[in-house]
């Protein structure tokens, strides 16, 4: 690896990005964020998106940014991955939303504008599993699943991989925006961090304790993790606004175990390799406010007895999150083989707490009592279990092809189940009879009906071929190739060729064409949300239908399939100096048959279909439906130098990512044509095109002058249009968000060689978005969770020592 880029990767932890300029990686093995044992004598970094089992050192063909995580970890402003990744990262965004119901527990984080499920990220080189968490209302992302990526503690981890390209030929499912691998950490030595942070409206306070230590064991080395996060609450609701508008609360406890032993005598024929994590988060939002005495809400939402002044629901999440990784590599004559099963699992259970059941209380005032309901309900929840079985191979032949030729091929088996659970009685019945006058179910959240339990299963096959070529010392090629078979939708094909070829010593050229897809999520296939509303007079049910369930086959909705992709990157990276390092990409990514929430569709917008749907008593119904067809197109660009500034080193890195998504065409089915106004509506339109800002720059300094290093970022988010609840066709403007810039500056004084110690601010100047009118936000604020978030500036410090 090139001094340049060393030394970025090791100043900079949050203008450190490491474009694949010079991203020489030196692999011996299958996975591709594997360390290789100390015995070895060699320095090995495994670049994701590459099966190299050589040891020769090697430019990446398709753009790579390494962030390494360790002084985040140290002295980072935000506490946890997906916000540090957010300040760091141009092509990734995480949005912390308010407002959106279990969206609020778990942050949802996506590359190049796409959905968090057409992201794939892994960890030390293997699947890992997505959030049960399917996002619904009032969230960016609606209608995805990712992966809850703040499972993983900060300290646990060395570094961050992002593969900016089409993967799915090589990694499979969810690879189309690109892959992310979590590299976690297995150095011997231990250290701790101690942090304190805070918004400057004095509220959200954040306490952090997080240790690691690793040691030797057997011949190998083994790293265990301990982290205790508690993020308070905070909110920046005007005295006008019943509502709570901010960060919700969680509490998270994590333990990360990751190491590896030798299995041979020599201690290099082979080595059982291990991770295993555990989360638990107790974590609560608040959902909309129920006025109190003079208002409607009593007594549809509300009980004069209970709360007369009105109220704030809270929507409490009991997560659970495990992950686990057992596997082992050998030498098998002159192959390298890997076999490794990964069990990943996501489990969110609501308790909805500071309610009632307005029906219950009214039955009770009906029946001569005070009109009392219990405040607290169990609602039920869901969970996902992913179940991945690999088996790899891999070999470099010298001088077969050229300079030499790396064949890898392999097979991965994977079982999931997705399982929804009623809540009790109370949190979703109707005690006073439907339209008597209290609404059925707890206020903030109905709890899942019996109706809704879920226990669906399905497993698929895979197989792939991945052949790296060095055709001259200049010129590189991979091509891949990887079969898919699912048991509930079928099989698919995709293949991904790509090259690059050295112009000039200083000067790479490379690109990539690729096929991918995305398999339909169990949760988006299966999820069930039923409650009951009084419409026309007549009680009816109000629906999120399952895919293939009785209402979806009613209203002749296809069962889900695959989205399909096509990829094209075209890139440069230019190293003149040793000083100086520029990377460039241009990318054009093609969806078919994007999977999207339909709009509820009733008597008012398909009278028709409403008919049909009222012989099984449902008066409202939306689904997930294949319908949308999408194009992205943009341009990542990174910049680093490293110079002496009055005698003290001033490392500067710029990053910026231009991208701009398109709806192309909606596909309705049969039964829905002439209604894609419904199914995918103006403001639902805008949610998939700008979700995320469309442009995002972060250009870093890090000044390092004796015991003192100073770190500034300047962080730019482009404008956003958003759509609003009624819609440009009533004559209501859509909600303009302008470009915005923050920035964020830390202090880190270096006590002795063990300690250090960091201050700092994020948002120093309390950049806030643009107003807008509350009754057309998701949230009902005067602007919803974007670009940077909507609490303001933040201020922090931290304590890093080794012992």
């Amino acid at each position: 690896m090139r001094p340049v880029c060393q030394a970025v990767l090791l100043s900079l932890y949050g203008s450190a990005l490491f474009a694949a300029a010079g991203a020489h990686a030196q692999t011996t093995d299958t996975a591709p964020a594997a360390v290789q044992p100390a015995q070895s004598g060699m320095q090995v970094v495994n670049v994701v998106g590459s099966r190299r089992a050589t040891s020769s050192a090697t430019d990446t063909v398709s753009p790579v940014d390494v962030i390494p995580l360790s002084a985040a970890a140290e002295r980072g402003g935000q506490f946890d991955l997906s916000q540090t990744l957010t300040n760091i990262s141009p092509s990734f965004n995480s949005t912390r939303q308010t407002g959106a119901d279990g969206a609020d527990l778990v942050d949802s984080a996506a590359l190049r504008g796409l959905g968090s499920d057409q992201t794939l990220v892994l960890v030390n080189g293997k699947r890992r599993h997505t959030s049960s968490l399917v996002n619904l209302f009032g969230a960016r992302n609606r209608g995805n699943t990712g992966t809850d990526m703040n499972a993983i503690p900060m300290l646990a981890i060395k570094d961050v991989q992002v593969l900016r390209d089409g993967a799915a030929a090589q990694y499979g499912s969810d690879a189309i925006a690109g892959v992310m691998d979590i590299g976690l950490k297995r150095s011997i030595g231990c250290e701790a961090v101690a942090g304190y942070g805070q918004y400057s409206a004095g509220d959200g306070k954040n306490y952090l304790a997080s240790a690691y230590c690793g040691f030797a064991l057997a011949g190998g080395v083994v790293g265990v993790t301990g982290e205790y996060l508690d993020r308070g609450r905070s909110d920046r609701s005007e005295p006008d606004n019943p509502r709570i508008i901010g960060d919700s609360k969680t509490k998270n406890k994590t333990l990360y175990v990751n190491g590896d032993i030798p299995t041979g005598v020599s201690g290099n024929s082979g080595r059982f390799y291990f991770t295993g994590g555990v989360q638990t988060r107790d974590a609560s939002s608040a959902a909309f406010g129920r006025g109190g005495v003079g208002t409607d809400d009593i007594p549809s939402r509300n009980s004069a007895t209970m709360y007369p002044d009105g109220f704030v629901p809270f929507i409490n999440g009991d997560l659970d999150d495990r992950y686990v990784i057992l596997g082992h590599r050998a030498k098998l004559g002159e192959w390298n083989s890997d076999l490794s099963q990964t069990y990943g699992y996501n489990r969110l259970r609501y308790d909805i707490a500071n309610t009632l059941n307005a029906s219950i209380a009214n039955a009770d005032l009906l029946a001569g009592g005070k009109g009392i309901s219990p405040n607290t309900f169990d609602a039920g929840g869901f969970s996902f279990a992913q179940y991945t079985t690999n088996l790899d191979f891999n070999r470099y032949f010298e001088g077969m092809v050229g300079n030499g030729l790396n064949v890898a091929f392999g097979a991965e088996y994977r079982v999931e189940k997705y399982k929804i659970f009623a809540g009790e009685p109370g949190s979703y019945i109707d005690a006073d009879g439907v339209g008597i006058g209290g609404n059925a179910g707890s206020q903030g959240f109905p709890g899942f009906q019996p109706g809704d339990i879920t226990n669906a299963r399905r497993h698929s096959t895979a197989a792939y071929l991945d052949l790296e070529a060095d055709l001259n010392a200049d010129t590189k090629l991979q091509g891949a190739v990887r079969w898919e078979k699912y048991s509930d939708f079928g099989s698919t094909v995709t293949g991904k060729l790509a090259g690059s070829y050295r112009v000039a010593p200083s000067t790479l050229l490379r690109g990539s064409v690729s096929t991918g897809f995305r398999a339909p999520s169990l949760q988006q296939a299966y999820f069930s949300s039923t409650f009951t509303d009084f419409i026309g007079g007549v009680p009816t049910d109000v629906v999120l239908a399952p895919n293939g369930g009785a209402v979806a086959r009613l209203a002749g909705i296809p069962n889900l399939k695959e989205e399909k992709s096509r990829s094209f990157t075209l890139g440069t990276t230019w190293t003149p100096t040793d000083a100086l390092s520029v990377t460039a990409d241009l990318y054009h990514i093609k969806i078919k048959d994007r999977i999207v929430l339909s709009g509820r569709f009733d008597a008012d917008n398909y009278p028709e279909l409403a008919a049909r749907l009222s012989t099984l008593g449902v008066g409202q119904a939306q689904f997930f439906v294949n319908s949308v067809d999408t194009k992205t197109q943009g341009l990542d660009l990174t910049v680093s130098h490293k110079s002496t500034v009055l005698g003290n080193r001033l490392t500067t890195f710029l990053a910026a990512n231009f991208s701009k998504t398109e709806v192309d065409g909606i596909h309705a089915p049969a039964s829905l044509a002439g209604y894609e106004d419904v199914l995918l509506s103006e403001r639902e339109r805008l949610f998939i095109e700008q979700g995320g800002p469309r442009r995002k720059a972060t250009l870093g300094f890090d000044y390092i002058t004796g015991p003192l290093e100073t770190d500034f970022r300047i962080i730019h988010f482009g404008p956003q249009t958003l759509g609003t609840f009624s819609g440009t066709a009533a004559g209501v403007p859509n909600l303009k968000y302008e470009a915005k810039t923050s920035a964020d500056l830390s202090l880190t004084y270096t006590i002795n060689p063990n300690a250090k110690i960091t201050v700092g601010g994020n948002n120093i100047f309390n950049v806030k978005p643009t107003s807008q009118n509350a009754d057309e936000t998701d949230n009902g604020f005067k602007y919803d969770s974007v670009q940077f978030g909507l609490n303001g500036a933040s201020y922090f410090a931290r304590l890093h020592v080794k012992f």
